[in-house]
């Protein structure tokens, strides 16, 4: 299991909850966000994960990706895998042909990719930066901070794009001196899902050990 820390980490910060509206601008912007990405069946996309810690001299990138129908997702990143179908989650990891079985909890969605656009509703209070320009296209950059001192994160930072209110990138930072940046590479909406795409096939998997912990 500890090798699928840095996929859980990923989930974690799709989960990351945000506060009562505390500034309009920002709430405004991220209700666009919210109402986009609710409004699909189904959204794939290809992100790049860094960590950063800049005391201690790392630096290091993943790629990855994640597709989300509602409640459930699959998200694959650095020969892991995560399915997720609302009620059970399996987690795969590749160098041990190993998959480990939970129970989804859906009150404790803090690895929960599936909450990414509704993550301002609670617990964090959000703020509006400021407009930048990025590839030559403008950037809304809002963040996010934890009402709970208790938060080992401190701060959000949320890059939306002015266009069309789709999320650009996400960076976590961290007490530790850690920074998680994710950004969205490639998206497509409402890609082709069915009862099989959100469930693990065993067969599919040769030789592959069972761990169930539920």
């Amino acid at each position: 299991m500890k090798k699928s820390l840095s996929l859980l980490l990923f989930a974690a910060t799709l989960a990351l909850p945000a506060a009562a509206q505390q500034d309009p601008k920002a709430g405004k912007i991220l209700d666009q966000m919210s109402a986009k990405y609710q409004s699909l069946k189904a959204f794939q996309a290809n992100f790049t994960q860094t960590l950063e810690n800049p005391s201690a001299k790392v630096k290091q990138n993943i790629n990855g990706d994640i597709l989300v129908s509602g409640q459930k997702f699959r998200l694959k990143i650095s020969g892991q895998e995560v399915i997720n179908d609302g009620k059970t989650t399996w987690t795969y990891l590749k160098n041990e042909n190993e998959v480990n079985i939970s129970d989804s909890d859906p009150e404790a969605q803090d690895m929960s990719p599936s909450q990414i656009y509704t993550m301002y509703k609670k617990g964090y209070k959000y703020t509006y930066v400021q407009q930048v320009q990025e590839a030559g296209e403008a950037i809304d950059v809002i963040e996010l901070s934890p009402e709970s001192r208790q938060n080992d994160v401190f701060k959000v930072r949320l890059k939306v794009r002015k266009k069309d209110a789709s999320v650009k990138s996400w960076q976590m930072f961290k007490k530790n001196g850690n920074q998680y940046t994710f950004a969205i590479k490639k998206f497509q909406p409402n890609p082709t899902v069915d009862a099989s795409t959100f469930a693990f096939d065993k067969a599919k998997y040769k030789g592959v050990k069972v761990v169930d912990l539920r």
